[in-house]
């Protein structure tokens, strides 16, 4: 069996023993405002002393989130890796308006394709991710990230996991320092 030309590289940043997964979907309110949190926390922790790791958790009420998933995932298998799909991240949760429907329903993206989503990633992120989004099994990527939630009870974002187990306390609207003290308890 050959090996895919392609890599999708894990969302993880640090390296400490005690692990902080956050399970987002990237158009959430909630879930933009967790990643908002996790280089601080990061830094407050320490790389040496947390593991950070971003699920992606897509979700069909966020109408184009299957799409910017997609993109995530194929920004990451580009040079930069995890850096780029970040970056990726990071311009949708500046421009949420620009990937999301009003009420879930309605609005000026109700004539969007998934064409115009991908460029729009594009000139906000300043990732090329058109050709990468063609991957022909760039699904089994999509694939693992909603398996591994649903294999740890995981529906809806932002969910948090401490140390493997599902943290339902942690919320996006706690202060990083709080994150920090739960980690390392």
């Amino acid at each position: 069996m050959t090996a895919p030309a392609w890599r999708a590289d894990p969302l993880v940043w640090g390296h400490g023993p005690h692990t902080f997964e956050v399970f987002l979907e990237p158009t959430c309110p909630y879930s933009v405002r967790t990643f908002g949190k996790l280089d601080a926390l990061l830094a407050l922790a320490g790389a040496e002393n947390i593991t950070v790791k971003i699920v992606l958790q897509s979700q069909p009420w966020h109408m184009y989130s299957g799409v910017i998933v997609r993109c995530i995932l194929a920004a990451s298998t580009l040079p930069g890796g995890k850096e780029a799909a970040k970056t990726v991240m990071a311009a949708v949760a500046a421009h949420r308006e620009a990937f999301e429907f009003e009420r879930h329903a309605r609005g000026p993206n109700m004539n969007a394709t998934p064409n115009d989503i991908i460029a729009r990633i594009e000139q906000y992120s300043g990732i090329q991710v058109a050709e990468a989004f063609d991957i022909s099994d760039l699904d089994r990527a999509v694939k693992w990230h909603c398996k591994y939630a649903r294999q740890n009870g995981i529906h809806v974002s932002p969910t948090f996991m401490i140390d493997g187990l599902v943290a339902a306390e942690v919320s996006s609207g706690d202060t990083v320092e709080s994150w920090a003290a739960r980690v390392q308890s």
